[in-house]
């Protein structure tokens, strides 16, 4: 923990607007519009596979739009560009807060989706990434604790504020909040950003012009574009390890009600209360994923982050005790907090550093893809009779493969190679 604490206090501007972002994220992820579906469906008469449709497809919109608006960030300043995710977040909440209509829905799950879930976190992991070379783990593994910060109070804090003021009125407050604390605060711990940049530009010319662009220790010398790394063959090898956390994380959670409390008859106030012991493992997860990559790269640690969630489904599957919850809720958040630090280490150390927006756009229109089909397959088979053993097991079988063919594209990244001409 020293270590960590003297990085911490050398780049505490830097990560404290990291962990700014990933905290307010928290209002477009799934855990906490999924707070709300009840209320949600009851307003608008949606079954779960309807609601679940309208939550896919304004995170499909949002996938496909990301792999225009990720980029920019390798072109616009870094101040501009976090201020807009912010208040386009903020007025997300407000049109939820006034929505009349589920065909507005869409929209309004697009926006939240958008400029909560993908611009946030795709803002701080690519300046962690961009701005860190050694540290990067750590730097990635502190930012990223912004996730389970949030998805460690804002459960409590949203069902206070529907009992007090009704679901509405919270989002309402949501956007206050957003605008006026959290905008601002990124500005703040961004001073001085200038001189950070013009180093990190630097630091770029210096890597191209040198005669070895790369090693088995540093694979990220090599600088590939998007266009190149989509020609890479390795990656289709990776990508459905990629895609499984989001597609099982965000299924399970968008669907936690019907699952945990409908199905497994799970009370909703030991859900709320099991949050904490869940963000406190993602936490100490991070923390020790940070200084793996920082000493045996991203790339190594590839066969060893879906194990915990395969482990938690299958938690799923054993039993509907009550007890339960609360190894469920640890190993997700396990599995959590490893794919949070490892992920976001991974496409710089892959592909490189000057196209990295780019890169990672692409990383991320994939897993909000994932995400996005995740909510509705589980709700028509629930709509269609499924039970939870029966969808837990299809999870798992996704997941084994998943790990199967991370072992396959640990073993060929591990050898440096050049993008493509």
């Amino acid at each position: 923990m020293r270590r960590y604490a003297d990085f911490a206090l050398r780049h505490w501007r830097l990560l404290g607007f990291g962990a700014t972002l990933t905290f307010a994220s928290s209002f477009g992820q799934t855990f906490f519009i999924s707070l709300f579906s009840s209320e949600i469906r009851a307003e608008f008469g949606l079954s779960d596979g309807a609601f679940g449709a309208i939550y896919s497809l304004g995170t499909l919109l949002s996938a496909g739009v990301l792999l225009i608006t990720g980029p920019l960030i390798d072109r616009l300043d870094l101040r501009l560009y976090a201020t807009l995710a912010l208040l386009g977040l903020s007025g997300a909440a407000v049109l939820l807060a006034g929505a009349e209509s589920a065909a507005l829905l869409i929209l309004v799950i697009f926006m939240l989706r958008q400029f909560g879930q993908a611009l946030p976190g795709h803002t701080a992991i690519t300046a962690m990434g961009r701005y860190f070379g050694e540290g990067r783990g750590k730097a990635i593994s502190l930012v990223s604790l912004g996730y389970p910060l949030g998805e460690a109070l804002l459960p409590i804090v949203a069902v206070a504020m529907v009992a007090l003021l009704g679901w509405r009125e919270a989002w309402l407050s949501f956007a206050v909040l957003l605008s006026l604390i959290a905008a601002p605060a990124t500005l703040f711990f961004l001073v001085g950003h200038g001189d950070r940049h013009a180093a990190y530009l630097a630091d770029l010319n210096r890597s191209a012009s040198g005669p070895e662009h790369a090693s088995a220790d540093r694979l990220g010398d090599f600088s590939w574009t998007r266009a190149q790394m989509l020609r890479d063959p390795r990656l289709y090898i990776l990508l459905p390890a990629i895609l499984a956390p989001s597609f099982i994380f965000t299924g399970l959670f968008f669907h936690q009600i019907p699952i945990l409390v409908e199905m497994k008859g799970w009370s909703r106030t030991a859900l709320a209360a099991s949050y904490p012991l869940y963000a406190g493992t993602v936490v100490l997860t991070s923390l020790a994923a940070g200084l793996a990559i920082d000493r045996f790269g991203a790339v190594r640690l590839l066969p060893w982050f879906l194990p915990p969630q395969m482990l938690a489904v299958v938690v799923l599957m054993v039993s509907d005790a009550p007890w339960l919850l609360w190894p469920y809720m640890f190993l997700t958040g396990l599995s959590v907090g490893i794919t949070h630090t490892m992920l976001g280490a991974l496409a710089p150390e892959l592909y490189g550093r000057r196209h990295l927006g780019a890169i990672r756009s692409a990383y991320t229109a994939a897993m909000v893809f994932s995400s996005a089909a995740s909510p509705v397959v589980m709700g028509l088979l629930f709509d269609w009779g499924w039970g939870v053993n029966a969808v837990a097991a299809l999870l798992l079988l996704y997941a084994l493969i998943g790990m199967a063919l991370s072992v396959i594209a640990m073993r060929r990244y591990l050898v440096p190679v050049p993008p493509p001409a």
